[in-house]
């Protein structure tokens, strides 16, 4: 028989699966032989049972039957007796911690009977009535599912009638008219009776529990924290304890160290004759346990005892919750406590230090976004703000300038020495020069994979996105926001951890680790001061990140455009270049000399377009191989589609057009140019004439690029460096695509080597970015001497998506509906895209077993695809300079999951 029931005496920390985080820590420390109030767990797998057919097992009822029974011969009381009446309360607890997200029922067991015996047994009757009231409120929100606010002006409405100030000011009397008044709300809106039997009570009270899973507020919290649906929360049935029976009864919360800054010791809040929801609610100033420790001597040293003892047990930061009953302490619960990203790193490597865990598992205790938190600056938390919105946080950090709301004023405005933040309905790669003069970014549209997104996290710049309560209005230049305009040069500040948006300044507050990731360790330490609490954590990011270069096998590379960003890609410790975006190095004058090379029919103006653009790609890629000597640099030839180069037909059009309506002369060329754009326009361009298709169709474009890579690499070598560079072409679906490229690649190659009189090797390779090219690896490995896999468009042609068009069309509802746990673009879709990437490494392998295998683009930087690509044998992740770090720890966090057996993505 299914066994749905496990007294606290059955049950482990390892059976979360099972019984819930609660009802298996509360088994551990009853096995530990803490004071723990009895109870029992029904299952994970009872509510599982419940949510797939609509009601509880056959079993169930027998087996809460039977440990109610041990519960009540343990205490020598009955549930709901008359006299001396057992209580209990009835709680949530899911494998994963959902603070607030589920139900909780408190005082199950009290009637018009029992309610007498509390008050007998207590010794206060104020408290019985108190309890009893409690219960119908609680119990007709979450059971029977009433209006709360029914019983909430109820209460005010007595709070009234009697000159009470407060809940604490009503009488024993006032109560018991209460609960008269509460059972009235409960007739009325169900048409039955309050229920008087306190097993119906509990009954009913578990299916709520189990119900609780599956409201809205559950369902967001988990599709946030990316918890399954499939999983189910545990119930959790325990004797009530009171800690609001007098002087020597309380209620409090402790920490065994600081869950804010990490710092040793113990924290927490006491309350004496309280409940513990009074600590949460916040009804009363809570006393601190120091002041405890002068109230209940006894007690407090028993709890600093129990403290250590479940610190040590579990090698971990751990929350508490504890009452005190007359004099008797007992234990409610423990759970490893949350805490902030600087505790994290700081409590790992103290408990490294004390000998409770070792290197491995304290990068396990750390995360790749709590290391990004880290990175970036932040607003002091104590300064005044004031609100303007709160939209979609997309790259984080602190950014405060002034509103601009076009591109060349922000470049403007910046050379002039201002500080400005680029608000925008939407970017795009016009953009870019705004984007990268703006020390901040803020959208009305786009989602976290947005133009805006993508762009501002490879840059480390500060963005913000769909912010739909903003009106933006360029032509005005301002925007318009809950009645407050902000016009072009006001001073905003935006939040990209929060996603708030502030008006006026707001102080920022430095990060030390960041100063340590770019500058080095000494220069940190120099500026957060040798025995402070931030040089403490640089140390201990700097011993965690260590550990993890040790143990990971997935190397990390950096996508860079240009020496700059890769020289701070290096210092942060990028392996290499995994992805130049050429396509990049053509935008602002350049972008001419690519339209003219695109559009040209006569071989005299291709051969001047390419003759001008030689010499500034041959720098382009100096900068760039100088900036990575001896490490491998893999260069994307031009990749994007055509209408990102040519004009806007649309507007171009209409341009033409009102001017030859006003009798204004429209030149020949001009003509000729509106004629050339029409014929390239396509109704799909990402689909298009792009990647390999564009350098096999237009003479010389490839070519260009190929000779700059070569030429610049035989310069290098006779200057003394050790260039690496790499040929990677976007876009090949088939074979012959790519071995027509490599050819010509080859032959260029040789004749560079031949002219300079130096020995080139540079290996030629493709992005695995369509289904066919994934499914037909085995192929064209024979043309490629690497893969790298562009999971963005290999997201998009699987599911077929426009990124730019679904994040701000249905993702939301998609994401509401569970059709998604998280965005695809954010995290590899395993289960689809994830199984091409999986069958591309072993065909490439079978055919070239050599092959280098990599990923670019916005994968390689998020931390659970990292785990993913780890798993499935790549050689390397490459993502923006910024993310080098996190991938850094995220593929050594991999490389001890895999050792451990649980290396999935």
């Amino acid at each position: 028989m299914p066994k749905y029931v496990y007294s606290f005496t059955e049950g482990n920390k390892d059976q979360k699966d099972l019984l819930g985080g609660k009802g298996a820590n509360l088994g551990e420390m009853t096995g530990l032989g803490l004071p723990v109030p009895p109870g029992f767990t029904i299952t994970t797998e009872a509510c599982r049972f419940y949510m797939h057919h609509g009601s509880n097992p056959e079993e169930l009822a027998g087996q809460v039957t039977a440990a109610i029974d041990v519960l009540e011969a343990t205490f020598g009381r009955k549930l709901g007796a008359a006299s001396e009446p057992l209580l209990v309360s009835v709680r949530s607890g899911a494998k994963f911690s959902m603070p607030g997200m589920m139900e909780t029922v408190l005082n199950v067991g009290l009637n018009d009977q029992s309610v007498l015996g509390l008050a007998e047994f207590a010794g206060d009757e104020r408290f019985a009535w108190d309890s009893y009231r409690r219960l119908i409120q609680m119990f007709g929100k979450t059971v029977l599912d009433i209006d709360g606010d029914l019983f909430a002006e109820a209460l005010d409405a007595k709070k009234r009638a009697v000159g009470a100030a407060s809940d604490v000011d009503l009488t024993a009397a006032d109560l018991q008219d209460l609960v008269a008044t509460f059972k009235a709300i409960v007739a009325g809106q169900t048409g039955q009776a309050f229920p008087q039997d306190p097993r119906a009570q509990v009954d009913a009270a578990v299916v709520a529990v189990f119900n609780s899973w599956n409201t809205d507020r559950a369902k967001i919290y988990r599709r946030r924290e990316r918890i399954s649906d499939e999983l189910g929360t545990a119930v959790n049935v325990q004797s009530m304890v009171f800690g609001n029976l007098g002087p020597d009864s309380g209620t409090g919360v402790a920490f065994t160290r600081d869950p804010a800054t990490g710092h040793p010791g113990a924290y927490g809040d006491y309350l004496p004759n309280a409940q513990g929801e009074d600590v949460v609610a916040g009804i009363r100033n809570t006393l601190s346990l120091d002041d405890m420790a002068k109230i209940d001597a006894t007690s407090y040293e028993q709890l600093r005892q129990i403290m250590t003892t479940l610190e040590n047990h579990y090698r971990d930061l751990c929350d508490i919750e504890f009452t005190v009953e007359r004099g008797k302490l007992w234990m409610l619960q423990t759970r490893v406590g949350k805490r902030t990203a600087a505790a994290a790193f700081k409590i790992a490597i103290q408990l490294v230090d004390e000998g409770l865990i070792n290197l491995d598992t304290a990068l396990d205790r750390v995360t790749g976004d709590q290391l990004s938190n880290l990175m970036f600056p932040q607003f002091d938390p104590s300064a005044a703000k004031r609100l303007l919105t709160k939209a979609m946080a997309a790259s984080p950090g602190a950014a405060v300038g002034q509103a601009v709301f076009d591109s060349p004023t922000a470049v403007q405005w910046a050379a002039e020495g201002r500080t400005v933040i680029l608000v925008r309905r939407e970017t795009n790669p016009d953009d870019l020069s705004g984007m990268i003069a703006a020390v901040g970014i803020l959208t009305a549209r786009g989602g976290k994979t947005s133009h805006a997104a993508v762009v501002a996290r490879g840059m480390g710049t500060t963005c913000v996105v769909g912010a739909e309560a903003l009106a933006v209005d360029p032509a005005a230049r301002r925007f318009e926001v809950g009645g407050v305009t902000v016009a072009e040069g006001d001073v905003i500040a935006i939040d990209g951890s929060t996603g708030e948006v502030f008006l006026g300044n707001v102080p920022v507050v430095a990060s030390p680790v960041f100063q340590y990731l770019d500058e080095g360790l000494e220069k940190a330490l120099a500026g957060a001061g040798a025995d402070g609490p931030a040089a403490e954590l640089v140390m201990a990011v700097h011993r965690i990140l260590g550990h993890a270069d040790a143990v990971r096998r997935l190397k990390v590379r950096a996508n860079a455009d240009n020496g700059e960003d890769a020289a701070r890609a290096r210092r942060m410790g990028a392996q290499g270049i995994g992805l130049c975006r050429t396509e990049h190095q053509f935008l602002g004058d350049r972008r001419k000399l690519i339209e003219r090379l695109i559009l040209a029919h006569d071989g005299a103006v291709r051969a001047a377009a390419l003759d001008a653009l030689l010499p500034l790609q041959r720098q382009d890629f100096i900068e760039l191989l100088t900036a990575m000597d001896g490490l491998h640099t893999t260069v994307r030839l031009i990749d994007p589609p055509l209408h990102e180069f040519l004009p806007d037909l649309t507007q171009l059009s209409v341009s033409i057009a009102k001017r030859e309506a006003r009798g204004q002369i429209v030149s020949d060329a001009e003509h000729e140019l509106l004629v050339a754009v029409e014929r390239s326009h396509e109704s799909n361009p990402m689909l298009g004439l792009r990647g390999v298709r564009l350098g096999l169709t237009v003479p010389g474009l490839f070519a260009l690029q190929v000779r700059a890579i070569a030429e610049a690499t035989a310069q290098l070598i006779r200057s003394g460096l050790s260039p690496k560079p790499e040929i990677m072409v976007p876009l090949a679906g088939a074979y012959v695509e790519l071995d027509l490229v490599r050819e010509e690649a080859e032959r260029i190659i040789k004749e560079v080597s031949e002219s300079e009189g130096e020995e080139l090797f540079i290996p030629v390779g493709c992005m695995i970015e369509l289904p066919r090219a994934a499914l037909t690896a085995d192929e064209i490995a024979r043309a490629a001497e690497f893969f790298s896999f562009g999971t963005n468009d290999l997201t998009q042609t699987t599911w077929g998506f426009s990124r730019d068009d679904v994040e701000g069309g249905f993702f939301d509802r998609y994401l509401e509906l569970g059709v998604f746990q998280v965005s695809p673009f954010e995290t590899i879709d395993v289960r689809g895209v994830g199984q091409l990437v999986e069958r591309g490494v072993k065909l490439g392998r079978q055919t070239r077993p050599e092959i280098g295998l990599g990923v670019c683009g916005e994968h390689g930087g998020d931390p659970a695809s990292i785990h993913f690509f780890n798993r499935v044998g790549l050689d390397y992740v490459s993502c923006s300079p910024f993310r080098v770090p996190v991938a850094r720890l995220e593929a050594g966090r991999a490389a001890i999951a895999v050792a451990e057996g649980s290396g999935t993505a």
